[in-house]
């Protein structure tokens, strides 16, 4: 198995895939099932921004950018459940 690397992104991605998975848009990984949690879908998204509030000015322009689109495009996928 190949080691991970722990950063910024993939705690990103982590919690951003948290957030599709609860919105239905991912299969469970481990029980390969689709469910649909929108208090758990709107939790990791409210996770992710007050990610983005506690390192205002300590990312790079990368990283903010990439924060910035991941949820942009979850929050216009959650409006788009209701």
């Amino acid at each position: 198995m190949e080691k991970m690397e722990a950063s910024f992104n993939v705690l990103i991605m982590s919690i951003g895939s948290s957030a599709a998975m609860a919105m239905g848009l991912q299969a469970d990984p481990q029980t390969g099932k689709i469910e649909v949690d929108k208090n758990l879908a709107r939790f990791n998204i409210d996770l992710l921004s007050l990610l983005k509030d506690k390192t205002k000015n300590n990312l790079t322009a990368d990283e903010n950018n990439f924060l910035d689109a991941v949820i942009s495009d979850l929050k216009s996928k959650f409006i788009a459940l209701k």
